[in-house]
């Protein structure tokens, strides 16, 4: 029976290198730091926690999570950082961070989980204790941050409770650049609106790109509110985006957005209304899960 197990996970580890090989390395890319922001945030099947190292073995490493991931569900005590429990709590930690200090300038990525463990509370659910590297995207600076995750019971129908702190994320100053966005767009007299940012090429236009920040700090509530022990959430693409008219000096979009639940590999579509102003950042002020449609038009395939 040892035997055969062996055999099995042998198998499946060279099926998962053979798939990564034919799907990395093009050897005609240039990297460049949008290109790799592009790459992280809006590829529905990319893991942007991993780093360099790790991202080598991300076949290998992708199948790991799917063997292990039913042992590991409900563990307590300490947590091996790269398989699902601790990686669901952490990118909880990431969605937190966005709607506490996200911005079209400012936007937080998982960058690495170091350690993690988790306890179940009394009435109250599982706590998972982290430690993680946290990172603004946009500065490409990085902070290794102490985090607590408690997901409350199903019963409880509650949405995960975070405390976070990364103040060292917090330093850049963008006050001038939300403040020339602000302006510009609070006073002209054409409302902006865009559509599949990113295209099916990977590609924004560079007026778009802080519109598709917005659009990435905004569904960060709705993955934190619909974050579960049982969801791991990327945001996949601003299917598109609508200024309306500016009320109470609030900026203000109607959006259409797609995430990505990396564990049932569903796409599952949003709608989101949602204002933004320097002072008071973003403030949701609906969200309404779309249900399945398959006969309406799809967005193009996101590569």
């Amino acid at each position: 029976m040892r035997l055969n197990r062996e055999i099995i996970m042998s198998l499946w580890i060279v099926v998962a290198l053979v798939v990564f090989i034919g799907v990395t390395g093009n050897p005609n890319r240039t990297d460049s730091p949008e290109a790799d922001t592009a790459d992280m945030l809006a590829h529905p099947n990319t893991v942007p926690e991993l780093t360099e190292e790790e991202t080598e073995i991300l076949g290998q490493q992708d199948l790991l999570l799917k063997v292990d991931a039913e042992e590991d569900f409900m563990a307590t005590g300490e947590l091996n950082p790269n398989h699902y429990p601790a990686q669901r709590a952490a990118k909880v930690v990431q969605h937190y961070l966005n709607t506490r200090y996200g911005s079209p300038y400012r936007l937080f990525g998982l960058h690495r989980v170091h350690s993690g463990n988790a306890e179940d509370v009394a009435d109250s659910g599982r706590k998972y204790h982290l430690e993680i590297t946290a990172q603004e995207i946009i500065s490409n600076t990085t902070e290794k941050c102490s985090a607590e995750v408690l997901f409350p019971r199903v019963e409880q129908q509650g949405s995960a409770q975070v405390q976070a702190s990364c103040e060292e994320l917090l330093k850049v100053n963008i006050t001038a650049q939300e403040e020339a966005l602000y302006q510009q767009y609070k006073n002209s007299p054409n409302l902006v609106s865009s559509q599949y940012l990113p295209d099916s090429h990977g590609h924004i236009d560079p007026d778009m790109r802080p519109f598709w920040h917005l659009g990435i700090v905004a569904s960060s509530f709705i993955m934190l509110n619909e974050s579960t022990e049982n969801t791991l959430y990327n945001m996949a693409q601003v299917a598109n985006i609508t200024q309306q008219a500016t009320e109470n000096d609030q900026l203000k979009f109607d959006s259409h957005i797609l995430l990505h639940d990396m564990v049932s590999q569903e796409i599952i579509h949003w709608k989101l209304l949602f204002t933004w102003s320097p002072p008071e950042g973003v403030k949701v002020l609906k969200m309404e899960k779309l249900p399945h449609c398959h006969n309406c038009e799809k967005p193009p395939e996101i590569n």
